[in-house]
């Protein structure tokens, strides 16, 4: 897979367990960190998100081997999927130096409207600028 964001994230102290990695649940804030800094760089212009925003409805992690607080660590982010109200990035969790990968994640991401608290449709403007980004076409992303 090629991925068209990397994320590079330092570890902190805090975030090693008893056992000498990082915790299970640490490996969910660093993928929310990649994602806000990929939806940055996709949504060059500037977006209003006090009215459409994102919210996660699912997401799944699949851990490969531990990290460990020595570890150079950076999160890979790519859509892989453009629905009608939601879409999927796949991220994972890979030791830079080695290339190996961590943790795997999936997340479904949907458009949502703050004010009447409902998900909707992801503006056509989102689409083209996700599938600019990935090189890809909407058309492509959308499909099953």
């Amino acid at each position: 897979m090629d991925f068209k964001h990397t994320y590079p994230v330092q570890l902190r102290f805090s975030d090693v367990d008893q056992l000498g990695h990082v915790n299970n649940s640490v490996y969910f804030s660093l993928y929310d960190l990649a994602k806000t800094a990929y939806m940055e760089a996709v949504q060059k212009e500037n977006i209003d998100y006090r009215h459409t925003s994102l919210v996660v409805a699912n997401i799944n992690a699949n851990f490969m081997a531990p990290v460990f607080f020595s570890d150079k660590l950076a999160i890979q982010t790519s859509t892989v999927h453009l629905g009608h109200k939601s879409f999927v990035l796949y991220q994972r969790a890979m030791n830079t130096e080695t290339n190996e990968v961590k943790c795997e994640c999936r997340t479904v991401m949907v458009a949502f409207d703050v004010e009447s608290q409902q998900a909707i449709v992801i503006p056509d403007a989102w689409k083209e600028a996700i599938a600019r980004f990935e090189g890809k076409t909407v058309e492509e992303l959308s499909a099953d």
